[in-house]
């Protein structure tokens, strides 16, 4: 892992660098999967389910961005990643 985080002094408990994008994919995989299948439902609370989730997404990146300043350019193409992700989960929803 490069960048700052390397350099920060971590406590004891932290697992290996390598792990974070490990388990990162894995995560952003099944929360994919649970927006997909809930963008799917006829549950009355869907909207609000899904707002909710994308307030989260939202929140998640601008963590990065804060904690790790502005200079990681490298965070746009997730950005662009999240808005089409957004933009691909609405137009499944309306036009389910």
């Amino acid at each position: 892992m490069s960048g700052s985080y390397a350099s920060f002094t971590k406590p004891s408990f932290a697992p290996p660098g390598i792990l974070f994008p490990i388990i990162w994919t894995i995560l952003y995989l099944l929360m994919g999967v649970s927006s997909y299948i809930v963008a799917q439902s006829d549950h009355p609370d869907k909207l609000l389910a899904l707002r909710t989730y994308f307030i989260q997404l939202f929140f998640n990146f601008m963590w990065s961005i804060l904690f790790f300043g502005l200079s990681n350019y490298l965070q746009i193409p997730y950005l662009f990643w999240c808005i089409f992700a957004a933009i691909l989960n609405f137009a499944v929803y309306l036009l389910n």
